[in-house]
């Protein structure tokens, strides 16, 4: 499937031996003892290769654990190895590796979605028992929903960020991969929580994610965001399978309202303005100078030096986003795009408050469609970027979100929905979405 990059096996096997003499020693045992865990390619794991499935990073290795990964294996799981994606997380398909592309397990031509396609699939074929990826627009969710796995995004700054390489910065998040519910939640509890190494890291106490996870659970107030599910661009057959899913749950008694969310089309123009203006500043580190890739010319003189090492090192598609992003931040061009793009995020956080104080949930698509066929995009970026469009709502406000794998589609590709909540309340969104699984689930996970 091409789904790791880097397997790391007798380190694990030496680590697992390890767990297991300290547990029959009677040592205390963290909450992941000996689960086996894969990493996205873009973390730190203390001198372990690292290089975000780009060129420009080969021979690089971290000096220090993102504190994600540190956290995790303070808690006894083990880092079974890194995983594929798009190159430094830009892609909807895990078409943009150095490495190659990451194959649906399920049907091998079809794409897995992405950036984090290889942690999907990771799970999708029963390579490890949860994964890491990071979701800035999407990354983790959407991939969940085309492998038919579960994909789970925090609020921003519910996880530090600090040792996974940048994106966009005001954007990106750590999310977790895996089977169900609980798997996630005690995941999520582990690597959740302030860290002074990341300015942006909350100090919100963070509750225990397992909690109340057996049982009912309360009837939730649920907003239907109305424009997302007559949009031109979803599948039919997503849509009337949702619309059935909406009326059951307002004959279990959830309280449901379609509203109306007129900003939708502008979501998608908002979200890659300003992304790709963070990664143009992001991304102006990797020059070449103190590690990763040179030119292969080293007497180049400057600035030829620098040109040619990141247009040897750098992949079509990251030129591409770097180049938006530096237009976009020009002299002439600042104010009519960046500027305003920012007036819309400002737009979007207030409206979505005000969803918030009636609603408990708001409830969309994942995805317009189920898994593409590989190479059916990929020289369309608009139509690639359209993929996005349900998804990076959340990561431009800030909010949780969640990809259940609930329904099967007549093609027999899974599909589900997306469940947000408000900012840090991650809590109410493990509950509802257990429930979900539990209740509508009608496309099974393959077993390990």
């Amino acid at each position: 499937m091409n789904a790791f990059v880097r397997v790391y096996a007798k380190e694990a096997l030496e680590i697992a031996d390890r767990l297991d003499q300290e547990r029959m020693e009677g040592n205390p045992i963290g909450k992941l003892h000996g689960v086996i865990i894969g990493i996205k390619d873009v973390l730190c794991y203390k001198d372990h290769p690292l290089t975000a499935a780009s060129r420009i990073l080969e021979g690089f290795n971290p000096l220090y654990n993102a504190t994600a990964v540190e956290w995790l294996l303070k808690e006894g799981a083990i880092i079974l190895g890194h995983l594929n994606c798009d190159e430094f997380a830009m892609g909807s398909s895990n078409e943009n590796s150095v490495y190659g592309r990451v194959k649906n397990a399920l049907d091998p031509g079809l794409v897995p979605g992405g950036s984090s396609g290889g942690s999907a699939v990771a799970i999708q074929a029963g390579l490890c028992m949860v994964s890491l990826g990071s979701d800035t627009g999407g990354s983790v969710r959407q991939p969940a929903d085309f492998c038919g796995v579960i994909g789970f995004k925090p609020s921003y700054g519910r996880v530090s960020r600090y040792g996974l390489i940048a994106y966009a910065s005001s954007f990106d998040q750590i999310g977790v991969f895996g089977r169900s519910i609980p798997d996630i939640s005690v995941v999520a509890g582990v690597i959740s929580g302030f860290d002074p190494k990341d300015s942006t890291s909350s100090r919100r106490a963070v509750p225990e994610y397992t909690e109340g996870l057996d049982g009912p659970g309360p009837k939730y107030r649920i907003a239907v965001l109305k424009e997302a599910l007559d949009h031109p661009s979803l599948d039919p057959e997503i849509r009337d399978r949702i619309r059935g899913f909406v009326a059951d749950l307002r004959s279990n008694g959830h309280l449901v309202e379609e509203i109306s969310f007129d900003l939708l089309d502008f979501i998608v123009p908002a979200y890659y303005i300003l992304t790709t203006a963070e990664a143009s500043s992001n991304l102006a580190r990797f020059d070449g100078v103190r590690y990763g890739r040179r030119t292969s010319d080293p007497q180049a003189p400057y600035p030829a030096f620098y040109a040619k090492t990141r247009s040897e090192g750098f992949g079509k598609e990251v030129k591409r986003r770097i180049l938006l992003g530096t237009f976009v931040l020009s002299s002439g061009y600042y104010d009519a795009y960046f500027t305003r793009a920012q007036q819309v995020r400002k737009i979007l956080a207030s409206r979505t408050r005000l969803i918030f104080n009636k609603f408990d949930v708001i409830l969309s698509p994942t995805v317009p469609t189920t898994a593409f066929r590989a190479g059916e995009k990929i020289s369309d970026p608009v139509a690639m970027y359209l993929a996005d469009l349900y998804t990076v709502y959340a990561n431009l406000v800030g909010i949780p979100g969640i990809s259940l794998p609930l329904f099967r589609h007549s093609n027999g590709m899974p599909f589900g929905v997306q469940v947000m909540t408000n900012q840090f309340q991650e809590l109410p969104l493990f509950k509802l979405s257990c429930n979900l699984m539990q209740q509508y689930k009608s496309y099974e996970i393959p077993a390990l």
